[in-house]
């Protein structure tokens, strides 16, 4: 991954999310909504992270808002009338525009939403995907 864009993500072990879902079922009161999550971070702390972990460099470049969104643009509104199936989501640039930031306050006051260690979860999602050669290690 050559570059980065600016911004932020609320992140959580997805296995918390699952337990979450029964939780809400068991524990959830009805018309509720409950927000899963548990850390927010900046797109460059989860690679610093990730850098880590694999021991790989991160990012050094942060791209401008414009250059993914002309991409996109491009692969949406030309390329994909050409039969190209598009390499990065108009929509996706334009939600990481904003940072999504998160409170799972209420998820883990009333359901007992755990909040597992994200540093543990990205250990284990890189061991993963070495073992099933989805990257290489």
């Amino acid at each position: 991954m050559p570059a980065y864009v600016n911004t932020g993500l609320n992140f959580i072990d997805v296995r918390d999310v699952a337990l979450g879902h029964l939780l809400a079922l068991e524990k959830g009161k009805t018309g509720d909504r409950y927000i899963l999550g548990h850390q927010n971070l900046t797109l460059k702390e989860l690679l610093e992270q990730l850098a880590l972990i694999t021991g790989l460099n991160m990012p050094q470049r942060i791209l401008p808002f414009w250059l993914p969104w002309t991409i996109a643009w491009v692969d949406e509104q030309i390329l994909a009338r050409l039969g190209k199936s598009p390499s990065i989501p108009l929509d996706g640039v334009r939600m990481s525009k904003q940072p999504m930031y998160y409170n799972p306050s209420k998820a883990v006051r009333e359901l007992g939403l755990p909040q597992s260690s994200l540093q543990r979860a990205l250990k284990e999602a890189v061991m993963w995907f070495c073992t099933h050669k989805q990257i290489n290690c």
